[in-house]
């Protein structure tokens, strides 16, 4: 078993190697749509639920969960990565593989324990976004629906952080005057993460996801302000003492 571990390592390495040097490898569609089905293969699973912690603090790396399989993982990330990436490989080539479907699946993942896999993602989705401009309103309507989940339905989501990192990026791209779709986001999906009881854990990345909304348009600040005080957290001292200084 261990050893089919390792011959599987390597072969993923070995098509890295390939990824890296030779020139247009992907470019015939029949291969390149057995490599993102290996990808989907690898990466589109069930997550363990547990290990969830509110009261973690962020920076409480000692005791984070470790995903067993990250030797494979991590290789089939650094694949994906190149796909994406790769200036190379015919854009409606990946415009047909890396779609919708693919785009969702691969946001679900961000409730992973594992925050090396966390991190992969939000490299990932930021060059699908930069590079896939099709798929642009799909991602950010996908991570407003992660955030209703959790919003309205679990509190639980291990990924909140990094999903606001990304968004934040996002907004410091907005085109002024901020379109409709633009504060939908902002009114439905954002403002109302600050009622959730577990904020400290992405609160420094919504703040900076507020103030970007700001710096677009002053408009902004009234219903934020109206937010923060309509969600106003009486009688818990520390969470006051963020939402004063936000």
């Amino acid at each position: 078993h261990e050893q089919e571990k390792e011959q599987k390592r390597l072969a993923l390495l070995e098509l890295i190697n390939y990824c890296d040097n030779v020139r247009g490898a992907f470019n015939d569609p029949s291969i390149f749509h057995d490599l993102m089905r290996m990808i989907q293969e690898n990466l589109c699973r069930s997550l363990p639920s547990e290990n969830y912690n509110a009261d973690m603090e962020d920076d409480d790396e000692e005791g984070c969960f470790a995903e067993p399989s990250w030797p494979h993982l991590s290789i089939v990330y650094e694949t994906l990565l190149r796909v994406v990436q790769s200036n190379e490989i015919d854009l409606s080539i990946k415009k047909k593989y890396i779609d919708s479907r693919f785009v969702v699946r691969l946001l679900d993942l961000f409730n992973s324990q594992d925050m090396r896999e966390r991190e992969y993602l939000k490299t990932i989705t930021h060059r699908i976004y930069g590079k896939l401009t099709n798929r642009r309103a799909l991602i950010r309507r996908s991570i407003s629906n992660i955030f209703f989940d959790f919003i309205y339905e679990t509190e639980k989501h291990a990924g909140i952080a990094e999903l606001l990192e990304i968004l934040g990026s996002i907004i410091n791209g907005f085109a002024v005057p901020v379109k409709a779709d633009h504060v939908k986001l902002l009114e439905s999906a954002l403002i109302p993460l600050h009622k959730v009881k577990s904020m400290q854990l992405y609160h420094a990345h919504l703040v900076y996801c507020m103030a970007q909304y700001i710096e677009k348009e002053q408009r902004f600040a009234i219903p934020i302000i109206g937010g923060i005080l309509k969600f106003y957290p009486y009688g818990n001292t520390g969470k006051e003492l963020l939402f004063l200084e936000e």
